[in-house]
């Protein structure tokens, strides 16, 4: 059992911590073991007097690192130092209820329904992570996300203008992937019945997601563009038809096209400039960006 560094004990103090050692185990005490309850019991007393401020602010040490959108994360803390410090920041977490939590949001309940259920949900999770017990995030939030190699959400329009220039059909292919913020497989795996033109919706059935759920897309006036124009072929349904009849383009022909213009980009990473342009450069909330991407939302709050 270490008795502390020599830096901070002199040889008498140590010599006196020993004896008093000594004097538990004669008593039938396991030091060590008093030594951890004691530590417990610190820790426990803490946690039920440590206040709402000091507990959110854990929350987001804790969890922010794991929140891709930087909007997301000043959103959290912008909505909690706005609207909860100043009522309940001080109080402790153990005394915070539904009625204090509804009298703190009840000046903005009306006048910004949607920011005062947002910072509820927030002050919520707050109080239930400490009470659980300030656990750790799930070990699948704390991998580091290997991102595709994606072009600058500014630079898509002269890429854009490019790609209109080049006449095939994996050219159409990759345009209308972008204008859609869909994926490789989605893309050239749609079919025709999917497609409603005059509704200007596309239609992915859940078993072609890989959230394993129905995907409904509004199709732009480019998007609906890009599809009249392309040949229909008598009994082939897909709307971009490979060498192969009853098969849709390759996997690798859009990515081969883009690989030509613009060497190291992916497919893939126009749905993270799609993503980054909507965190930039509008308004909406993150769940919209989320939806349109058809991502899985794994915050529960969020989800709900």
């Amino acid at each position: 059992m270490g008795l502390g560094s020599v830096n901070d004990f002199s040889l008498a103090e140590a010599r006196e911590r020993a004896r008093l050692t000594r004097q538990q185990i004669a008593d039938g005490i396991d030091p060590i073991e008093a030594r951890l309850a004691e530590r417990d019991a610190r820790r426990k007393d803490e946690a039920e007097r440590i206040t709402f401020k000091d507990a959110a602010e854990r929350f987001l040490k804790v969890h922010e690192s794991g929140w891709r959108n930087e909007k997301h994360r000043w959103q959290w803390r912008a909505t909690l130092e706005k609207y909860a410090y100043p009522a309940i920041g001080t109080r402790p977490v153990k005394a915070i209820d539904a009625p204090i939590i509804n009298h703190t949001l009840a000046p903005i309940w009306k006048k910004t329904p949607e920011t005062a259920s947002r910072t509820k949900q927030r002050i919520e999770r707050v109080v239930h992570w400490v009470n659980a017990g300030m656990p750790l995030p799930a070990p699948g939030k704390a991998k580091r996300v290997q991102h595709h190699p994606a072009l600058p959400w500014r630079d898509i329009p002269a890429f854009m203008g490019e790609l209109r220039e080049r006449d095939s059909l994996s050219a159409r292919a990759l345009e209308f992937c972008i204008l859609t913020a869909a994926r490789t497989g989605e893309v050239i795996g749609a079919r025709w019945p999917e497609i409603d033109l005059k509704a200007k919706e596309w239609t992915v059935p859940a078993d072609r997601m890989k959230g394993g759920r129905e995907h409904r897309i509004p199709l732009s006036d480019r998007a609906v563009e890009v599809l009249t124009a392309l040949p229909r072929l008598k009994g082939e349904t897909h709307v971009f038809p490979g060498p192969r009849k009853g098969a849709g383009l390759s996997n690798m022909a859009m990515l081969e096209l883009l690989r030509g213009m613009r060497p190291g980009l992916t497919v893939h990473g126009f749905r993270s400039a799609f993503k980054d342009w909507a965190s930039e450069a509008t308004n909406h909330p993150n769940i919209v960006s989320e939806t349109a991407l058809a991502h899985v939302v794994s915050d529960k709050v969020e989800a709900a």
